[in-house]
């Protein structure tokens, strides 16, 4: 007879304090978010349980230098309203990414993940800058490999 195994609070205090880093300069923006995606949910570890959250921190850098393929810069279109009458604002990716890189890549994987409050916890985990530095060292992050 097989036991089926569910993660504690202990193994979510365990997968809190890990940390990866990636560089979106290196890797396609909607694969590797993801990756990252998967990393935060904790899908990654055997220990996955969908109502406890056993996943990793992630830190992204070079956000700006994220690598778009195809015509998407240009055919892809990011909306939302103001709530005010004729307050829908259009961008393309192209314009996301000149004016603010982060909020495009935590865009991408914010709408990865669950739609609840969980999911609005996860993303408390994802750090995102546009260049190459970060000010999350004493977290010891270790390279993703995707």
């Amino acid at each position: 007879m097989t036991k089926t195994t569910f993660a504690t609070i202990e193994d979510h205090a365990k997968a809190v304090r890990t940390w990866y880093v990636v560089d979106a300069s290196q890797h396609v923006l909607g694969r590797m978010a993801v990756k990252i995606a998967e990393v935060l949910m904790g899908k990654h570890t055997p220990l996955y349980t969908p109502h406890i959250s056993v996943g990793a921190g992630v830190i992204v850098v070079n956000a700006s230098q994220a690598v778009v393929t195809g015509n998407k810069l240009q055919g892809r279109v990011y909306r939302h309203y103001t709530g005010y009458i004729g307050g829908l604002k259009e961008k393309t990716m192209q314009e996301c990414l000149e004016d603010n890189p982060e909020r495009l890549v935590k865009t991408v994987v914010r709408r990865m993940l669950p739609k609840n409050r969980m999911g609005n916890d996860i993303l408390r985990r994802l750090k995102v800058y546009a260049g190459p530095a970060h000010e999350h060292a004493a977290q010891k992050p270790t390279p993703l490999s995707l």
